[in-house]
C-alpha cells in the first residue's frame, strides 16, 4: 500500500507518498481501508521531528481516519468486514490502510458523510474527555475555549453550547462570524483584546468555570486570572511554550484546579473507555445535528504538504481533511 512518509524532519516538502508494508491485524485489531484522514497539530510536530509516534504505532502521521473495515484479527467481536467506521489512532492515518484496536472504532454517525466522519474522532475524544470527564462542565457554567477556530475549538464550542454552557472563545476577528454560528456567545480577538477582561465582563466579574487551553505556558497566568471560584483549567497543548510560572496563591484563593492531559500516549484501555463515552454521550448530539464536523477543506492525500501549510497558516476554521482514493 501507499502512505505519506516523512523523509527527514523538516517543512511540508518532506512529506512523500511512498510504498510501505501492508498492515496486518493483530489480536483485537481490525484493518480499515482509509477514505479520509484529518490534519492535526500533532502531525505538524511529528513532521518537524518534535513528536515521535508512541512505540508500536506506524511511523507516518495521522491520528484519526474514516473508512471501511477490510479485515479483522482474532478476539474481535461486534465488528464485521464492510462496516463503515471512523477511528481514533496513535498514528498511521495518512495511508491507504491502517490497523486499529477495535476499542478505538466508532460507527459513522447517522447523517454524517463517510469522508467527513474523519474529522470527528480526535476532536470528539479530546474535547469530551477533558471538558466533561476532567473538568465536569455543567449547564449554566461558563466555558472559555482558546483557539476557537481550530478543529478542537469548533467542536468544543458546539459541545459546550449543547451542554447548556455559556461559551467564550478566543480567535482571530476574521473567524468570529463563523464561530458565532456554531454557538459561541462571546468571541475575543486575542490580538486586540484581553480575554481575562472580556470573560470577567460577560460573567459580571465571576470568571470562567472551565478553561480549555491549547497554549500552555504563555497563557498560564492569565488563565488562572480568568478562572471563577472553584474553576477548572485543562491544558491540552503547548503552542505557547512548555514552562510557565504558576501563582499558587492565586490558584488557592480560587480553590482552582489545573489539569494537563494527552490522548495519544494513553494506554489502550483508557482510549477504549473514552471512545465508549463519546459514543454514548456525544454521538447522539451529532446525530441530532446539535454538534457537527466543521470542515474547512478537503484535499487529496497526495496534497498533504499543501494541507500542512494551510494548518500552519492558521487561516482555516475547523478541520482540513485528506481524502484517499
Amino acid at each position: 500500500m501507499r502512505a505519506i512518509t516523512i523523509v527527514e524532519p523538516g517543512g511540508p516538502e518532506v512529506l512523500t507518498w511512498s510504498e510501505v508494508p501492508d498492515p496486518q491485524p493483530g489480536p483485537g485489531e481490525v484493518v480499515v481501508d482509509v477514505r479520509a484522514t484529518a490534519v492535526n497539530r500533532a502531525d505538524l510536530l511529528q513532521r518537524q521531528g518534535h513528536y515521535p509516534p508512541p512505540p508500536g504505532a506506524p511511523a507516518y502521521p495521522g491520528l484519526e481516519c474514516s473508512g471501511v473495515v477490510s479485515a479483522t484479527g482474532a478476539e474481535v467481536a461486534g465488528v464485521r468486514v464492510g462496516d463503515q467506521v471512523c477511528a481514533l489512532l496513535a498514528g498511521g492515518g495518512y495511508a491507504e490502510r491502517v490497523a486499529v484496536p477495535a476499542g478505538q472504532l466508532l460507527p459513522v454517525p447517522a447523517g454524517v458523510d463517510l469522508v467527513d466522519a474523519a474529522a470527528l474522532p480526535e476532536v470528539a475524544c479530546t474535547v469530551w474527555s477533558n471538558v466533561v470527564r476532567v473538568a465536569r462542565l455543567a449547564a449554566g457554567e461558563t466555558l472559555l475555549v482558546h483557539g476557537g477556530g481550530s478543529g478542537i475549538g469548533t467542536f468544543a464550542i458546539q459541545l459546550g453550547a449543547a451542554l447548556g454552557a455559556t461559551v467564550v472563545a478566543t480567535a482571530r476577528g476574521s473567524k468570529h462570524d463563523r464561530l458565532r454560528e456554531l454557538g459561541a456567545d462571546l468571541l475575543v480577538d486575542y490580538r486586540e483584546q484581553d480575554f481575562v477582561d472580556e470573560v470577567r465582563r460577560v460573567t459580571d466579574g465571576r470568571g470562567a468555570d472551565v478553561v480549555l487551553d491549547i497554549m500552555g505556558a504563555s497563557y498560564l497566568g492569565r488563565n488562572v486570572a480568568a478562572l471563577a471560584a472553584d474553576g477548572r483549567l485543562v491544558v491540552i497543548g503547548m503552542q505557547g511554550g512548555r514552562k510557565g510560572e504558576l501563582d499558587l496563591g492565586a490558584l488557592l484563593a480560587k480553590r482552582g484546579t489545573v489539569a494537563a492531559t494527552a490522548l495519544r500516549s494513553r494506554p489502550l484501555e483508557q482510549k477504549a473507555a473514552i471512545v465508549r463515552g463519546v459514543r454514548e454521550q456525544v454521538w447522539p448530539l451529532v446525530e441530532a445535528g446539535r454538534v457537527r464536523p466543521v470542515i474547512d477543506k478537503r484535499l487529496p492525500i497526495t496534497d498533504a504538504a499543501q494541507a500542512h501549510r494551510l494548518v500552519e497558516s492558521n487561516e482555516h476554521v475547523g478541520k482540513v481533511l485528506l481524502t484517499v482514493g
